[in-house]
């Protein structure tokens, strides 16, 4: 049990990054892989989960029609 939460908490960066869908996990996962035990590459990967904007974001989803002109 305490194995399965090291490895939950050495992968945490990872699982934010996929939790928030962002557009590079892949890039996070393979930080968080290679250089995850330095702990500063832990630190970077999770910087870059929390700091990395969604795969999908949609601020509005209505677009108004541009106003009409007088002339």
């Amino acid at each position: 049990m305490a194995g399965l939460l090291g490895v939950a908490i050495y992968f945490l960066p990872s699982l934010v990054a996929a939790a928030r869908q962002t557009h590079n996990v892949t890039g996070i996962f393979l930080l968080n892989l290679f250089l995850g035990w330095t702990g500063i590459g832990w630190i970077i990967a999770l910087l870059l989960a929390i700091c990395s904007s969604p795969r999908y974001y949609h601020p509005c989803w209505y677009y108004p029609p541009p106003p009409r002109r007088w002339y």
